[in-house]
């Protein structure tokens, strides 16, 4: 059997932990830039506030309920995301993490009488520990798991947080109350085609056959999602990743940039940031991509914003933050036209190896061992004192272009300026 747990409107919960006051009482988050709300708790979907609706829209409405209010603060919620899943791993002998609030959990050590009960042990000891509310899910597969957690998500109280289909009965009880669009892997645009077949639950793909979704459904997927609806396991737990094949850094600006040296300090940056994480996973990159979004709206109506990008393959893969800005900087100024209004900036490094096998130019000298210290001992220098105490000067000081994060709580469990104070 397997399980999914996921914690209940995750941003809004992190909030929560280190404001006790705020149980029982509206609470929403806002995305990048304070611009549209991406974490409801129960209490503000009651009042009618829509999920990714735009801040603005809803602000009168937010303001009339007392709802509180918090900008995105990555650093608590990643921090409490990893104190979840580590308390997940002394649960089970396999969890594959899904995303930052969800992951899968092996129970095949667990008798069948007992799966509830150690479900809700998964439930209570994660939430005693964290301060972060889950639902639990299981089943025996991975599409049947998502199917029962969306249950018992939807009805918290009757359900107690976990529903387990264990018996053909539940599934298909289950599947029967699951509309197709509430299919893990179907989506808005599948759920639509499919709705032309007849195929309006998941009880109704659940008995389409092999064929039928071989034709219809994608192929191979499609009969692995049917054949999990029927309880049989195609779609096995994977092991982490430990090293990353790709790593991106990619932000909005806090308000529009027009100057190229603002943009240049933007993209340095990301790259900072991509090669912290790059030296973190001993790796190195070959492959070095930007890309500028931009509108050129001159009449503040609505526009689609458009994007320019460019991709160059070094000389030699390498972990050292000053060469991969070297790199970029010609990049950013073939990108960059006068007069534009720049909105988002992003860097992607790829054709990662590890550093043990970096292939190096023989008409360049290879990286020396002083450099690699450097880069070291300025991660942790930077890891330990925070906020960029060491900084390469191409990546600015003012930073007006950063992310508007104008009602972010503290970052209690990151920083010790901000450590919550009892009284």
């Amino acid at each position: 059997m397997k399980a999914i747990v996921d914690c209940n409107s995750f941003y809004a919960a992190c909030e929560r932990v280190f404001k006790p006051s705020l149980h029982g009482k509206p609470v929403v988050v806002l995305s990048n830039n304070d611009g549209c709300i991406v974490s409801r708790t129960d209490e503000a979907k009651a009042l009618g506030i829509q999920m990714a609706g735009p801040y603005y829209q809803n602000k009168k409405e937010i303001e009339e309920n007392n709802v509180a209010v918090f900008s995105s603060n990555y650093h608590l919620y990643g921090d409490l995301s990893r104190r979840v899943m580590e308390t997940l791993r002394l649960l089970s002998p396999q969890v594959e993490v899904y995303s930052v609030d969800e992951s899968f959990l092996d129970l095949s050590g667990i008798d069948a009488g007992e799966l509830f009960e150690y479900a809700l042990f998964i439930k209570h000891t994660t939430e005693l520990w964290t301060g972060i509310p889950v639902s639990v899910g299981v089943a025996p597969t991975k599409v049947l798991s998502k199917v029962a957690n969306r249950l018992a998500k939807k009805d918290k109280s009757g359900t107690k947080g976990v529903v387990v289909l264990q018996t053909l009965e539940q599934q298909i009880e289950a599947l029967r109350k699951t509309a197709v669009e509430d299919i893990w892997g179907v989506g808005h645009a599948g759920s639509k085609m499919l709705r032309m077949f007849n195929v309006n639950t998941a009880w109704d793909l659940r008995n389409r056959s092999e064929q039928w979704a071989r034709k219809n459904l994608g192929g191979v997927v499609g009969v692995r999602l049917i054949k999990e609806l029927n309880g049989m396991p195609c779609i096995e737990m994977k092991n982490p990743l430990t090293t990353k094949k790709m790593i991106a850094t990619t932000r909005m600006f806090g308000k529009p940039v027009y100057e190229l040296k603002e943009l240049k300090e933007a993209v340095a940056t990301y790259i900072t940031r991509a090669s912290e994480k790059l030296r973190r996973q001993s790796s190195a990159a070959s492959a070095l991509s930007i890309f500028l979004v931009h509108s050129d709206n001159r009449n503040q109506q609505e526009y689609a914003p458009s994007s320019r990008s460019s991709y160059i393959t070094l000389p030699s893969a390498t972990y050292l933050t000053n060469v991969l800005i070297a790199h970029a900087m010609p990049l950013v100024e073939a990108l960059y036209n006068s007069g534009s209004k720049y909105i988002k900036a992003g860097v992607v490094l790829g054709n990662i190896v590890p550093c043990d096998m970096i292939q190096f130019n023989l008409f360049e000298a290879p990286e020396s061992a002083n450099a690699k210290q450097l880069m070291h001992m300025v991660d942790n220098i930077n890891f330990s004192m925070r906020n960029d105490i060491l900084k390469f000067a191409s990546a600015g000081t003012k930073k007006n272009w950063k992310m508007r994060q104008e009602m972010r709580s503290k970052r209690f469990t990151t920083r010790w300026e901000e450590l919550c104070i009892v009284k």
